[in-house]
């Protein structure tokens, strides 16, 4: 996605290195505008797709200094290659906390999926000092609740990309999936495919037990507070667990006695914003620049 054929005096890349793909971000400093983006698959060659998206940027970019230009990395495969590109590392609950402050400082809740881990973000007044406070989870020791699982499901059910991007979620048939374990998940995916379930109702399943089992075990107790941002490639691209998560959310709310604006459509209280896939990737150069 290119903005236009600005060349700025100076410049900022931000590169999350995740468990299935890349995103990267070239940032004027002046103005904090995106000015390159982009958002591929790795397929376990992360150092290579960042060398590769370093020279489309060096294509793009060319009459911008090398001096000018500061480079910010985060994810899960970002350590090691952080010292091979003279990068600075950001932790990704920090970049994508920083990210969101600085685009939507009234959202009270981020839900991230990922590859490979999953993150809550509730955002609560310090009572004494009035300040924000950024109470953070992190599921990443298993897959489950991921895009891993999503990605892994959609082949045993036979459902090409396209069709589950298509997908609306429906609740009138769903069907038993263990969202602990994404090997669980699988196995139970597998079982109703033998059983004859049609695909749409398995994915629709499996969405439903994804959002279920991060809303009872991420939130750590706590309720997720209203304005709530959908990040992270799943939710980004497969719209029927973004309805999932609409239909789900303020039933929690609403056995938790939270009390939340009735009157404003749940498409403005739970949504996902402009570019984002790409919130890691920009908040480490937030965070960079804020440092």
């Amino acid at each position: 996605m290119q903005r236009g054929e600005k060349h700025p005096a100076s410049l900022m890349i931000g590169i999350d290195v995740g468990s299935t793909t890349v995103k990267a971000v070239v940032v004027d400093p002046a103005n904090n505008e995106i000015l390159w983006s982009d958002y591929q698959r790795h397929h376990t060659r992360q150092a290579e797709k960042v060398l590769e998206f370093l020279l489309a940027i060096g294509n793009q970019f060319s009459t911008v200094p090398q001096d000018r230009i500061r480079m910010f990395v985060t994810g899960s495969g970002a350590g090691p290659i952080a010292e091979h590109i003279g990068a600075k590392f950001v932790q990704e609950v920090n970049a994508v906390t920083m990210a969101v402050e600085q685009l939507h400082p009234d959202v009270g809740s981020v839900i991230e999926l990922g590859g490979q881990d999953a993150k809550i973000i509730i955002f609560k007044q310090n009572e004494e000092t009035g300040d924000k406070q950024a109470l953070t989870s992190m599921n990443d020791k298993c897959a489950s609740g991921t895009g891993t699982t999503i990605d892994k499901c959609m082949i045993k059910v036979g459902m090409p990309a396209e069709e589950v991007s298509r997908l609306h979620f429906d609740d009138s048939r769903l069907h038993h999936v263990a969202a602990k374990c994404g090997v669980f998940a699988e196995t139970d995916i597998v079982n109703l495919v033998k059983s004859g379930i049609p695909a749409p109702e398995i994915m629709c399943s499996l969405a439903d037990a994804i959002v279920m089992q991060n809303l009872s075990v991420l939130t750590r107790g706590n309720t997720l507070r209203h304005r709530v941002l959908l990040l992270g490639g799943p939710n980004t691209y497969l719209p029927f667990l973004q309805e999932c998560w609409r239909k789900r959310i303020p039933q929690s709310w609403e056995e938790r006695g939270y009390a939340y604006p009735r009157d404003v459509p749940l498409e403005e209280l739970i949504f996902v914003p402009e570019n984002s896939q790409y919130y890691a990737a920009f908040g480490a150069v937030m965070y960079g620049m804020h440092e």
